[in-house]
């Protein structure tokens, strides 16, 4: 982030926060659950492969498949889930511990593609979240197969059901406001400086006396702790959850949120969200209904086309044109010539 960039971000930051905390109060019910709420709460689970990709140069595809491990254990431990598994255990206790997992699996995750790079990190944690989700397809005992878990309505919160419209939006914002202040806090600290460090030149830090590969671990923990928490969010909007929530195909929607957005600033993954979340849900009402997901695609693609660092890059390269020049260099250049060239000669002889 550049100086001229950090000196707006927090107030931007507070400012859109303030619009977002008021904007329930102007729209219908409808955009506040499905659109915003949608949005906000993907946005969270794309902000932990953002905070991967931007801070420590990795791209994980399994980001989804570790935000379905928390929500799979708030399922299976929570009452009132069908089938009750575990059930029994109250909130207060489930969330925590689906987060606890959540972390752990994001440990793991990074263990075991600690040592790798590029397109080889793609395909083994693309690997270990298509594993995970035909574990959960195939085990009916804890995770109930094809079907899933379902009525996992979340708890109450000041004697209102999670599932009220205010409720569950403020929730969710209140969380990924929280996560997004830990992000960026995170970066400035010695473990975000080296993380960024060991993104820039891995060898120049590890001969510095940095633990690159347990760096990179931990990394992997952090977005596994931020993922989780989408995931307990998702859980509850779906009011279940399913193989399907951790599939392919969420895996991808994760990954192109993050793109669309621009992995440039953590921000980035809830512009993709919401940008993704208006074509997903109103695609078929303006292109074919069996073939809206090409409207999809296509809009990714122009986004991606037009500008490779998505809208943030498109939003910095439009600031950058409307910021007012400085003087010319030439004009510059004569000015110092002329300062260091002194007074001018009397015009006597020598």
């Amino acid at each position: 982030m550049t100086p001229g960039t950090a000196r707006w971000a927090l107030p931007a930051s507070l400012a859109l926060l303030a619009v977002l905390a008021l904007l329930p109060l102007a729209i219908p019910a409808f955009w506040t659950a499905n659109i915003l709420g949608r949005a906000i709460v993907y946005g969270i689970v794309a902000m932990s492969l953002t905070f991967l990709a931007t801070y420590g140069g990795f791209v994980s595809l399994a980001q989804m498949m570790i935000a379905g491990t928390a929500g799979y254990a708030v399922a299976i431990l929570v009452p009132g889930a069908v089938p009750s598994i575990l059930g029994g255990v109250p909130y207060a206790l489930a969330i925590p511990t689906g987060l606890l997992a959540a972390t752990a699996m994001g440990l793991l995750v990074g263990l075991i593609s600690v040592r790798t790079q590029g397109i080889y990190l793609l395909m083994i944690t693309l690997s270990l979240g298509v594993g995970v989700h035909l574990f959960v397809q195939a085990n009916i005992a804890w995770f109930n197969g094809y079907e899933g878990i379902r009525n996992v309505v979340g708890p109450e919160i000041l004697g209102l059901p999670f599932r009220d419209t205010f409720v569950f939006y403020y929730t969710a914002l209140a969380t990924a406001a929280l996560l997004y202040a830990l992000v960026l806090y995170l970066v400035r600290t010695p473990f975000g400086l080296a993380l960024q460090a060991l993104r820039d030149n891995p060898r120049r830090v590890s001969a510095l006396g940095y633990d690159a590969p347990l760096h990179r671990i931990a990394a992997f923990g952090v977005a596994g702790f931020i993922a989780g928490a989408g995931g307990i969010l998702v859980t509850f909007y779906n009011i279940g959850i399913s193989p399907g929530t951790i599939g392919l195909g969420a895996t991808v929607n994760i990954l192109v949120m993050s793109v669309i957005g621009g992995l440039g600033h953590p921000v980035g993954a809830f512009i993709g969200a919401v940008i993704f979340t208006l074509f997903d849900t109103f695609a078929a009402d303006l292109y074919d209904r069996d073939r809206f997901n090409t409207l999809v695609g296509v809009v990714f693609l122009a986004i991606v086309l037009a500008s490779p660092d998505g809208v943030l890059g498109m939003a910095r390269r439009l600031r950058d044109a409307l910021a007012p020049r400085p003087q010319g260099r030439a004009d510059g250049i004569a000015t110092s010539r002329a300062a260091s060239a002194g007074p001018p000669a009397s015009g006597n002889g020598a």
